[in-house]
C-alpha cells in the first residue's frame, strides 16, 4: 500500500485533495453549528504565502540572467518585446469579443433583479485608466514592488536593471550574474519542495471556498456562470488551439506540461501561485529561460485572456439586470475602455471586480451589479484564472517558435537560456512527482 502511494504522482494527490476539500466545504456548509473554516483557512494561506514568496526573486533572477546573459544583441530582447505584445493584443481582442458576443447571445442579465442603490454607499474607488495604468507600471522603489508582489513593476525594474549590468564590463558584471543565476536556481528547487504541500493547502482552499458559497447561489446565477464558462471553451477553441496548431507546438506535451499550473490556479484562483510552477513547466516544455522569464510575467499583466473574457460578460449582464439597453456603438467602445483598463488587472484573486466597477461607473451602469457578481464571483474565477494561466503559458511556447528557439520536450534549455544555465531547473519529473 505504502509503496502504491508513493507512485502516486503530484497531480494525483492535487485532485485527491480538491476532492477532500470539497467533501469537506460541502459538510461544513450543511452543519452551521460547525464551523471548520478557521482551521483550515491558515493551511490554504500558507501554501499561498509560500508559493508567492517565490515570485519575485525568481523572476529577477531568470530576467537578469536571460537579458544580461546575452546582452550584447539588445535589438533582440526588442524584437522579442514586440512579439510577445503584438500576441497579447490580438489574444486579449478576441477574448473581448468572445465575451461580448456571449453576452449578446445567452442574455445572463434578463430576469435577475439588482438590489437597491445604497444612498450612504462611497462613489467607487479603483478605475483603472490608461494613463494611471503607465505610472503604475513604474515602481517607487524595487522593494516596495518586491513586497507587493507587483509583477509587472518587477518585471520593468528588473529588465532595465539587466539592461544596465549589459554595459559593465569584467568581474562586477559576473559577480551579478552569478549571483542571479544562484538565485534562480535556489526558487526551482524551492518551489520543488513547496509543492509538496500542494495537496494539503488546496485541499484547505477548496473547502473553504464550498463552505463559504454552498451550492444556493449557483443555481440563483448559474446562467451567468455556465454563459462563462461556455464562452472560455469557444474562446480555447477559436483562439488558443489554431495559435498551438500555426506555431506548431506539439498539443498533447503542451497539455501535460500545463496541467499542474492549470489546476494550481484553478482551485487557489489566483495566477500568482501558479507562476512559478508554469515557468518551470515552459522550461521544460523547451521554452528559453530568457523567453519565460519575459514573456510569462509580462504576460500577468497585458494578456489576461480569461479576466478579459469574463470582464465582457459581467459588464453585460449588470447592463441587462439593470434593464439598460446598450446599442452597437456603446458597446464597441465599452469593449475599447476594457481592452485598455484590462491590462491593469493584477494576477490576484478578485482583482477583476475592481476594473468591473470601474467600467460601470464609466458606463452609468449599476454597481449594485458587482455585488450581485460577488456571490458567485470565486467559481468564475477558478476558470478564468485558469485561462490566464495557460494563455500565457502558449503564448512563452508560441514567441520562442517564432523566435526559432523552441527546444523539444525535456532537452536542455536552448541557447540563449543564460550564459551557464544549461540544465533543468528542477528534478526529473518521475522525481518531483510532475
Amino acid at each position: 500500500m505504502w509503496r502504491a502511494l508513493r507512485r502516486l504522482s503530484l497531480t494525483h494527490w492535487i485532485f485527491t485533495g480538491m476532492i477532500a476539500g470539497i467533501l469537506l466545504g460541502w459538510l461544513d456548509h450543511g452543519m452551521p453549528d460547525r464551523d471548520f473554516t478557521p482551521v483550515l483557512k491558515p493551511l490554504s494561506t500558507v501554501f499561498l504565502r509560500l508559493i508567492k514568496s517565490v515570485v519575485v526573486p525568481l523572476i529577477f533572477g531568470v530576467l537578469v540572467v536571460g537579458i544580461a546573459g546575452h546582452g550584447d544583441d539588445l535589438a533582440r530582447i526588442g524584437r522579442l518585446a514586440l512579439k510577445a505584445l503584438g500576441y497579447f493584443w490580438a489574444m486579449t481582442t478576441i477574448a473581448l469579443v468572445v465575451g461580448l458576443l456571449a453576452g449578446n447571445l445567452a442574455q445572463p442579465g434578463v430576469g435577475v433583479h439588482l438590489p437597491p442603490p445604497d444612498p450612504g454607499a462611497p462613489p467607487p474607488q479603483g478605475e483603472m485608466t490608461f494613463g494611471t495604468f503607465l505610472e503604475h507600471v513604474v515602481p517607487q522603489s524595487f522593494f516596495e514592488a518586491a513586497t507587493r508582489n507587483e509583477v509587472l513593476q518587477v518585471v520593468f525594474w528588473s529588465a532595465l536593471f539587466a539592461i544596465a549590468l549589459t554595459r559593465v564590463q569584467g568581474r562586477p558584471k559576473e559577480a551579478v550574474l552569478a549571483f542571479a543565476e544562484g538565485v534562480a536556481e535556489v526558487m526551482f528547487k524551492f518551489v520543488a519542495i513547496v509543492m509538496r504541500y500542494a495537496p494539503i493547502g488546496i485541499g484547505a482552499a477548496m473547502a473553504v471556498t464550498v463552505a463559504h458559497s454552498g451550492i444556493d447561489i449557483v443555481v440563483n446565477l448559474g446562467k451567468l456562470v455556465l454563459t462563462l464558462y461556455a464562452a472560455l471553451v469557444v474562446f480555447v477553441l477559436v483562439a488558443f488551439v489554431p495559435a498551438a496548431l500555426l506555431a506548431r507546438l506539439p498539443l498533447r506535451a503542451f497539455a501535460r506540461q500545463v496541467k499542474d499550473p492549470a489546476v494550481i490556479a484553478f482551485t487557489t484562483t489566483s495566477s500568482d501561485a501558479a507562476l512559478p510552477v508554469a515557468m518551470e513547466r515552459m522550461i521544460e516544455f523547451g521554452v528559453p529561460r530568457r523567453i519565460v522569464a519575459f514573456v510569462i510575467p509580462t504576460g500577468y499583466s497585458f494578456n489576461l485572456d480569461g479576466s478579459t473574457l469574463y470582464l465582457g460578460v459581467a459588464s453585460l449582464f449588470v447592463a441587462q439586470a439593470a434593464g439598460v439597453h446598450m446599442s452597437l456603438g456603446a458597446q464597441l467602445m465599452m469593449m475599447l475602455t476594457l481592452l485598455v483598463t484590462s491590462k491593469g488587472v493584477a494576477g490576484v484573486p478578485r482583482s477583476s471586480l475592481v476594473v468591473l466597477a470601474g467600467t460601470l461607473a464609466s458606463f452609468d451602469l449599476p454597481l449594485e451589479g458587482v455585488a450581485v457578481i460577488l456571490g458567485v464571483d470565486t467559481l468564475m474565477d477558478m476558470a478564468r484564472t485558469t485561462v490566464n494561466v495557460v494563455g500565457n503559458c502558449l503564448a512563452a511556447a508560441v514567441v520562442a517558435r517564432w523566435e526559432g528557439e523552441l527546444g523539444p520536450v525535456g532537452a536542455p534549455a536552448p541557447a540563449g537560456a543564460g550564459p551557464t544555465i544549461a540544465h533543468r531547473a528542477t528534478e526529473p519529473a518521475h522525481r518531483t512527482g510532475t
